[in-house]
């Protein structure tokens, strides 16, 4: 049986990294806050002198004083920055990849959690391991290098597609197709490409202007 220490040192390591996380500029998009203009739901336009958007949940955050607050993003609709705009998407914000007429491909950036835990797990070095009444003992622990600290990002994709706000995902798109047999054919050449991937960002464009050729 592992002993109780070992667990404690892992969590330990993980608390600790979580902690400095929030007090660096990884876990936001833009390095430092900066100005932008918000548009709310009900056409008002806010300027705020320091926001960002967080890589923990892609929402919007500002400066109040020494404090960081996140946004109540059920009443934003945009926000604009010096360098893109960014969407309201099921209360995340997203920006448009590409665009063909009226349907848009959207892209949110979101931390990937699970993948940085077991990254740390993948990559911690215990030292000084012995046993003891038939359990394993350990004496300390670290990581393999600098490279296990970075954070994974993850980008999700969505379709504003005929009018719809659609998950890319095969199921999602496939149910929302026309019953056009061209556009669907189409559809089946590309994703079968062996090119072809629904992670894959210039995939996710090629199929948006397939599918949308007879539509725009």
């Amino acid at each position: 049986m592992i002993k109780k220490n070992i667990f404690f040192a892992v969590f330990m390591v993980l608390g600790l990294t979580a902690i400095a996380q929030v007090k660096t500029t990884s876990v936001t998009l833009y390095k430092e806050f900066k100005p932008s203009v918000i548009t709310l739901m009900n056409g008002k336009t806010i300027k705020q002198s320091l926001t960002n958007v967080s890589l923990k949940n892609s929402s919007l955050l500002y400066l109040n004083g020494e404090y960081t607050m996140e946004a109540n993003m059920e009443t934003i609709a945009t926000v604009q920055f010096d360098d893109r705009k960014y969407y309201n998407i099921h209360n995340q914000l997203g920006f448009v990849v590409d665009s063909v007429g009226s349907n848009v491909l959207y892209r949110i950036d979101l931390i990937d959690m699970v993948a940085y835990n077991q990254q740390l797990r993948n990559n911690i070095n215990v030292s000084n391991m012995g046993f003891e009444n038939g359990g394993i003992t350990t004496s300390s622990m670290d990581l393999n290098n600098d490279e296990d600290y970075k954070l994974p990002i993850f980008s999700h994709y969505y379709y504003l597609y005929n009018g719809e706000l659609i998950k890319v995902h095969e199921r999602e798109v496939s149910r929302n197709l026309p019953k056009d047999k061209e556009v669907k054919r189409k559809y089946r050449t590309i994703i079968g490409l062996d090119t072809f991937s629904w992670s894959d960002e210039a995939s996710l464009i090629q199929l948006l202007k397939a599918i949308s050729s007879n539509n725009q």
